[in-house]
């Protein structure tokens, strides 16, 4: 299983970037997608979700309105668009897979990319 994700890079304050994961080799397609971010010195959190039927997106509270998050599952690749960035959403973005319906819950997430670095300057 690889998730590879991408995107990240240096965005000015109220910049935009979008984030691709590509998964392969996934043991089923119905699979939900995450996107989480770990800041240095702090915990991973997570950010966004959306179930395998590309439905239902759900984010956490602070993201809402300025990300979001969609899949192409011909493509195998899920999105995180992220608008009016904020020096406050640096961090290291990964992506991760899931088979269970707790999108929030870090610990169900079972496959892992390796993270793309996001960082926004004041």
């Amino acid at each position: 299983v690889q998730l590879q994700a991408s995107g990240g890079g240096l965005v000015q304050a109220g910049g935009s970037l979008r984030l691709s994961c590509a998964a392969s080799g996934l043991p089923s397609s119905t699979y939900a997608m995450g996107w989480f971010r770990q800041a240095p010195g702090k915990e991973r959190e997570f950010v966004a979700a959306i179930s395998w039927t590309g439905g239902s997106p759900y984010y956490a509270d602070s993201r809402k309105g300025r990300f979001t998050i969609s899949r192409d599952n011909a493509k195998n690749t899920v999105y995180l668009q992220m608008n009016s960035l904020k020096p406050e959403d640096t961090a290291v973005y990964y992506c991760a897979a899931t088979f269970y319906s707790n999108y929030a819950a870090i610990h169900e997430y079972r496959y892992w990319g390796q993270g793309t670095q996001v960082t926004v300057s004041s």
